[in-house]
């Protein structure tokens, strides 16, 4: 297991709680709720696949994402690329961007290892992206810092050491 890809689902899970990812990933127990209907129903327009061109950017949907070097695969629900070719990626999440710290931190650290994908796929400097919440129709912008790419990598740690 030490050498199979981490689903970038599964930081999000470990950083909201290990238990959570542990009955997710390990021991493949998943039950649906409302809550997760709720995101699933978000989801199905971002996680349908296509290219929308707007002027001086490119919108990419469903776009699979992988880190090699952190071990990571997964899919964006948008990347938006700007015009000089930087990927910016936007992950929709329901609810509102008025969330408590500890759980907004959550979905920010999911989001900083897509824009470590995305890096790596693409050979660009991802200095920033954004959380799209449904409920508000908001954006939060989130600033990918050094601090986050520990937490991402932190995450990473944990989830391997769980996963053997």
């Amino acid at each position: 297991m030490d050498n199979d890809p981490i689903p970038l689902s599964a930081l999000q899970h470990w950083a909201y709680c290990p238990r959570q990812c542990a009955l997710i990933h390990l021991e493949q127990a998943f039950e649906e709720n409302i809550y997760t209907l709720r995101g699933q129903a978000v989801h199905n327009r971002a996680d349908q696949p296509g290219v929308t061109l707007r002027a001086n950017l490119r919108i990419e949907r469903a776009l699979p994402l992988f880190n090699d070097r952190l071990g990571l695969v997964g899919k964006a629900d948008v990347v938006e690329l700007l015009e000089d070719g930087t990927p910016y990626p936007v992950e929709y999440k329901h609810g509102s961007r008025h969330k408590r710290p500890e759980i907004a931190r959550c979905d920010d650290i999911q989001l900083v290892a897509q824009a470590l994908c995305l890096e790596e796929m693409t050979g660009r400097s991802v200095p920033e992206a954004a959380l799209f919440y449904v409920t508000s129709r908001r954006r939060r912008e989130v600033r990918i810092t050094a601090e986050l790419h520990r937490a991402v990598e932190a995450a990473l740690s944990g989830i391997r050491a769980m996963l053997t």
